[in-house]
């Protein structure tokens, strides 16, 4: 039993070492411009970025959808659940995209993370996404519980959650 732990030991180390320092695989190719319009705006009582720590889940949010995109949400009410990614604005601009690592939650006892590692705001392009409650569907208003995103905040999408695709039955394996 000891043998297998020190072998999957030197396996995860070397493993380690070689995505720290390994060169990039080939060029990419010149990627464009994405220009993205939100489709709504999120409403509820959290005016302000919340600490690290804050519990969301009983915050009641409204996704106010753009109305000549009310008929769009169409059957969204049969779920129970959905996902919504949205565009943290409160970021300054300059921040955005400045860490390539970082300590979540800004605390050095967590070990350093590359951003993309993380759920932090500062990323290139600070896509944010949480699988909610969904609570009610009224014309171009979406009622949700537990959105981690404060008053004022663009909505760039909102999909249904489906458990089947969305979430992984064993951590660590991709086919559950």
């Amino acid at each position: 039993m000891t043998v297998s732990f020190l072998s999957g030991n030197v396996h995860f180390v070397r493993d380690l070492v070689r995505r720290l320092f390994q060169r990039p695989v080939g060029e990419l190719p010149d990627l464009p411009e994405i220009i993205v319009r939100p489709i709504g705006v999120v409403r509820n009582a959290v005016g302000e970025p919340q600490p690290p720590g804050f519990d969301w889940s009983a915050v009641k949010s409204r996704i106010l959808v753009r109305p000549e995109l009310a008929d769009s949400l169409l059957g969204l009410e049969t779920y129970s659940h959905v996902k919504v990614l949205f565009w943290p604005h409160l970021v300054p601009a300059d921040v955005i995209g400045s860490k390539h690592r970082l300590h979540p939650r800004d605390d050095p006892e967590n070990p350093l993370q590359g951003i993309l590692a993380t759920r932090s705001q500062i990323r290139f392009n600070p896509i944010l996404v949480t699988a909610v409650l969904l609570l009610s569907v009224r014309g171009n208003a979406v009622g949700v519980r537990g959105l981690d995103a404060v008053n004022g905040t663009p909505v760039l999408d909102i999909k249904p959650y489906f458990p089947h695709f969305d979430s992984i039955a064993t951590p660590g394996c991709l086919s559950g």
